[in-house]
């Protein structure tokens, strides 16, 4: 038995590739010259992931626009003009909104799993996004002839879906980001956007049964994009406790870059269930710095006095560039964290002798 140790998804894309894809929005380059960068990207990516030792791998998320918009990009359907994320360096993301029914994804993420299987030599874990992440495409004011029922019945359907069609298609695991679990928080100190959340993700995991959710996961951070977070000012205590209320067998969670761990692992040791794999952040994404091996090792240590062997995992506090135009972090710096953290999560393990 060893300590398992995952990543979370997004790897920085080759300059070329995000050239390439400029270009293709100006008209310079074709669809086929796209996808010829498209695959030399993940082919690539997939042969640095390998050489790092990780067990487990991503395609990188070289082709998806982003990690919360996959499913919608290129819909007919949708604006520009939708919900606003600030960050704390001052700037802001913004999300599409739906302008009318019915609600269908137009890529599920089994495309991308599908091809990176076909390169990879070790297991691939696939990401998509939470039901409740998408629930933000729908306009407070409503959509004519649309109900916001409907909406919900149509996105509960084909967020499962987009889930199942991973596992039918062979994940290792798949990974349900809910980043905007921290900024619920934020946006609503009451809790109940947040609950609201909660309970809207495990309607859809309740078409799962328990030996499927074993490999499902939840991954939770405070936004990490162009090296600045969304929520990090969130106390973590206010999220915790209903996020291990997710019916899934495995969290990913944040904590890395937190300015008290301790404190975090003793709110994890007294919510998570003994059925719940907990993979503990030990590299902060959005810092230049690489973690040395030993630094890993002495975090995997501390989250062993608080968190049972049997349960505990290894992850990156996030993914290193979720929105594809995302060049804070370099593709070196990204897998030499990676390696950092395989090498670490061992050195660990021998100490614990598991």
């Amino acid at each position: 038995m060893s300590i398992p140790t995952e990543p979370i998804g997004s790897i920085p894309r080759p300059e070329g590739l995000i050239k390439g894809i400029q270009a293709f929005k100006d008209g310079r380059i074709s669809q086929k010259e796209l996808n010829s960068l498209y695959d030399s990207a993940i082919r690539n990516t997939i042969e640095l992931f390998e050489a790092t030792g990780s067990s487990v791998i991503t395609d990188g998320e070289q082709t998806k626009p982003s990690f919360a918009t996959y499913p919608i990009h290129g819909l007919e359907n949708i604006a520009p003009d939708g919900v606003t994320i600030h960050f704390a360096d001052g700037h802001v993301r913004q999300l599409p909104r739906l302008k009318a029914g019915p609600f269908r994804y137009k890529t599920y993420a089994d495309a991308y799993l599908e091809v990176a299987k076909k390169y990879a030599h070790v297991p691939v874990k696939q990401a998509v996004i939470s039901a409740s992440a998408l629930s933000l495409l729908y306009p407070q004011n409503g959509i004519e002839g649309y109900s916001r029922e409907s909406f919900i019945e149509e996105l509960l359907r084909e967020n499962g879906a987009d889930i199942r069609r991973c596992l039918q298609k062979g994940a290792f695991k798949v990974q349900i980001d809910f980043t905007e679990g921290r900024l619920a928080v934020k946006l609503d100190p009451s809790g109940q956007l947040l609950e609201s959340f909660i309970d809207l993700n495990n309607r859809v995991l309740g078409r799962f049964s328990v030996e499927e959710r074993k490999n499902i996961g939840v991954h939770t951070c405070p936004g990490g994009d162009q090296d600045s977070t969304h929520s990090a000012d969130v106390d973590y205590a206010k999220l915790l406790p209903s996020l291990f209320k997710l019916k899934v067998g495995n969290f990913y969670i944040q904590l890395a870059s937190e300015s008290d761990s301790t404190r975090v692992l003793k709110i994890i040791k007294e919510n998570a269930n003994p059925d719940q794999r907990i993979f503990i952040g030990v590299i902060d994404s959005i810092n230049p710095r690489v973690e040395t091996p030993e630094e890993v090792r002495d975090r995997v240590l501390e989250a062993a006095e608080y968190i049972p062997l049997s349960q505990l995992g290894t992850t990156d506090d996030c993914g290193f560039s979720p929105f594809g135009d995302d060049t804070s972090t370099t593709r070196e710096t990204a897998f030499e964290k990676i390696r950092a953290r395989v090498v670490g999560t061992t050195l660990a393990a021998k100490v614990l002798r598991v």
